[in-house]
């Protein structure tokens, strides 16, 4: 069943839940708008979603060496509160995440983080490779999102397969995890660096 966007955009106004997040939901409960409610809510999505506007300045910053000295990794995480900042929990996400941009090498954090030039470029880039004179403009449109999100799963890091279990988003497994703090956990930023890169 295609999940369309205006779909989408509905569910993540009622709920203030990610897009990814609702586009799964969606897809999960087969365009059942009440299901999928009922699905982010089960995943604890909607709970921390609706206290994003709560996060602070608590949090850590984490710093992944690789071994061998070539790959180094600087991970923000904020939360709401230092107890759960300084938790051992909060500490294994942090280090997770870090082993993930090690490994993966994403350049956002998440798809509303990537500049809208840049976007654009793509877009264009799409546009140049694939022949949609002949598709009417909604439909190339389309076309041209939808091959936008292997753009989205190679460059931005909640997009990306999960370095452990490629089956899964990275954004899931953060989800999953962030969702046991009772609290809302946002990736904030990241720098990596690599020698001679």
């Amino acid at each position: 069943m295609e999940i369309t966007t205006n779909a989408i955009m509905k569910l993540r106004k009622e709920t203030n839940a990610g897009i990814m997040d609702c586009k799964n939901a969606l897809k999960e409960a087969q365009g059942d708008t009440d299901k999928a409610k009922k699905i982010l809510r089960e995943k604890g999505i909607l709970k921390m979603q609706g206290r994003i506007d709560k996060i602070s300045d608590e949090g850590q910053i984490f710093a992944y060496i690789h071994p061998g000295g070539k790959i180094g990794v600087m991970v923000e995480i904020a939360c709401e509160t230092d107890f759960v900042g300084r938790s051992e929990e909060f500490q294994k996400l942090l280090k997770e995440t870090a082993l993930q941009c090690a490994g993966m090498k994403p350049l956002y954090v998440d798809r509303e983080s990537v500049p809208e030039k840049i976007i654009e470029d793509e877009k264009n880039i799409l546009r140049n490779q694939i022949d949609l004179s002949k598709k009417p403009k909604e439909i190339a449109e389309k076309i041209i999102e939808g091959k936008l999100s292997k753009f989205y799963s190679e460059n931005c890091l909640m997009d990306q397969p999960y370095f452990r279990d490629e089956k899964k988003k990275f954004r899931d497994f953060f989800n999953e995890n962030a969702s046991a703090f009772g609290e809302a956990v946002k990736v904030t930023r990241f720098v990596r660096f690599e020698i001679g890169k």
